[in-house]
């Protein structure tokens, strides 16, 4: 089974073309790095860790999506709604360039590419969704998967039009730019639907447990009531009133 996920091989994109997105993600990284100082605390770095470290783990496993065609979780919006666009952007970029690097998935001429595509574009177009969305996640689980969702799938879109845009400029002339970009359009609005259901049974997970580490939940009037409660816990304290 092929992968048609995000991960661009070298040679794909030509010699100009990677140098000019690779400038462009070192800006990016460079700018998310220093933003990111200011989100980093002692709860907010190891929940980065475990989020950079998930997202690594589950990018190694494919999903059918078409015969034939398998994707995997780019994880922008997930790593976004829990540790904030600044300090995901990092977490995503340090798997892809370990994944470059120690499991050659995603060429090394082509890591720039990757990096502004899954890392920067997913990742501030997921935040921007689910920050647009953020009251309707703070009303309940409900809205919370719903906004996780719908972020995430607008994330795989995004990062998959990065490609096409990077392939319009520099990739073979021999096929249509029109032709390449329905084709991975219309697949990764099918892996969208996969990252999307990932990203939001994970972050409902988490907010289950500690909605207060949840980045997009900061400063909404109600995180704590996303919380499972105990029946036992429940059931004393409603005993006590």
């Amino acid at each position: 089974m092929s992968s048609v996920a995000m991960h661009m091989s070298d040679g794909l994109i030509n010699a100009p073309v990677s140098a000019l997105f690779g400038a462009v993600a070192v800006l990016g990284v460079t700018v998310a790095g220093a933003r990111a100082r200011r989100d980093l605390d002692e709860r907010m770095a190891p929940m980065a860790g475990l989020v950079a470290a998930f997202i690594f783990a589950v990018q190694m496993l494919n999903f059918p999506v078409l015969p034939g065609v398998s994707g995997h979780l780019l994880g922008g919006a997930l790593a976004a709604i829990l540790v904030g666009p600044w300090v995901g952007a990092l977490c995503i970029t340090i798997v892809l360039v370990l994944q470059s690097l120690v499991f050659a998935d995603g060429g090394l001429t082509a890591l720039g590419s990757n990096i502004t595509n899954m890392a920067l574009i997913g990742t501030v177009i997921g935040f921007l969704v689910a920050l647009a969305l953020r009251g309707v996640a703070a009303r309940g689980k409900a809205g919370l998967l719903a906004v996780a969702f719908v972020a995430a799938f607008c994330n795989t879109v995004a990062a998959s039009a990065g490609f096409v845009l990077q392939f319009a400029l520099g990739g073979d002339a021999a096929f249509s730019t029109g032709a390449v970009g329905v084709t991975v359009l219309g697949v990764h609005c099918l892996i969208g639907i996969g990252e999307g259901i990932i990203t939001a049974l994970t972050v409902a997970a988490v907010a289950a447990v500690r909605p207060d580490l949840v980045y997009l939940l900061r400063g909404t009037e109600r995180p704590l009531e996303l919380r499972t409660v105990p029946v036992q816990a429940a059931w004393v304290r409603g005993g006590t009133k």
